[in-house]
């Protein structure tokens, strides 16, 4: 579960990066920003108080659109913010 959480962050910083890159194509800024604000959103299209499917559209939703942003985000900036946020998440080697 750590490793989960630990990757989920990373992830998070890698698309903090994607979002700021001046590079990244305005479309995918647009997606990944969409992305963001149905997940905070208290509107949903699936009321979560309907069983299973509340909760479900969330989870077909959200991903959908990261998926679609990743596809028109070319692959050098992904790697290149991939690098930053690994850089990043990589707690300091102590020597002593």
């Amino acid at each position: 579960m750590k490793k989960i959480l630990s990757n989920f962050k990373r992830e998070i910083g890698v698309y903090r990066c994607v979002l700021r890159h001046p590079k990244t194509p305005k479309m995918a800024k647009w997606v990944l920003a969409a992305a963001v604000a149905y997940t905070i959103s208290p509107i949903d299209l699936i009321p979560d108080f309907i069983p299973l499917l509340g909760q479900l559209d969330d989870l077909i939703i959200v991903p959908s659109l990261i998926l679609i942003a990743r596809m028109l985000i070319p692959a050098d900036i992904i790697a290149e913010c991939r690098k930053s946020a690994l850089a990043h998440s990589t707690p300091p080697v102590s020597h002593g």
